[in-house]
């Protein structure tokens, strides 16, 4: 039997997890920071988190519907590196066009702290921030996609 599918198959594996750049405590901060302008949903979720995968499509429907006014939706997977090529594929199944990080922390606790001292971890979690970059609003677990649609709108 051939190594080569095999060696293909990894790299085609190396391939989709570089797609997805690691995000951490500093780099949280500074991911928020250059969308400066416009009004920011951050979506933390996960492949293995059924209210995550249930609301993603609304989440794109809403940052595609109200992307012309200025909201732009990042996304965050908690999903170890190695599903990070399943995390990407649901990503594009769902239409979301935004940036999408993998979260890899040496320190959940801090990471989580920094994004929101009230946030215990939980998925799914949202946060919306205005145009200056400060935070608006936080919601945790699975969010009614009308009340969130309530908070962007009063930003935008």
């Amino acid at each position: 039997m051939s190594r080569a599918p095999i060696l293909l198959a990894l790299f085609a594996l190396s391939l989709s997890a570089a797609g997805l750049p690691a995000v951490d405590e500093a780099s949280y901060s500074k991911t928020v920071a250059a969308q400066r302008g416009k009004v920011v949903l951050v979506n933390f979720w996960a492949t293995w988190c059924a209210p995550c995968r249930k609301e993603m499509p609304d989440l794109a429907a809403l940052e595609k519907r109200l992307r012309a006014r200025g909201l732009v939706m990042v996304t965050v997977s908690a999903d170890e590196p190695e599903d990070a090529p399943a995390a990407e594929a649901f990503l594009r199944k769902s239409g979301v066009n935004g940036p999408a990080y993998l979260k890899k922390t040496r320190n959940d606790d801090a990471f989580i702290t920094a994004v929101d001292a009230r946030w215990s971890g939980a998925l799914p979690a949202t946060f919306l921030y205005d145009r200056q970059g400060r935070k608006a609003d936080s919601f945790f677990g699975e969010v009614a996609i009308k009340d969130l649609e309530a908070a962007v709108l009063k930003l935008l």
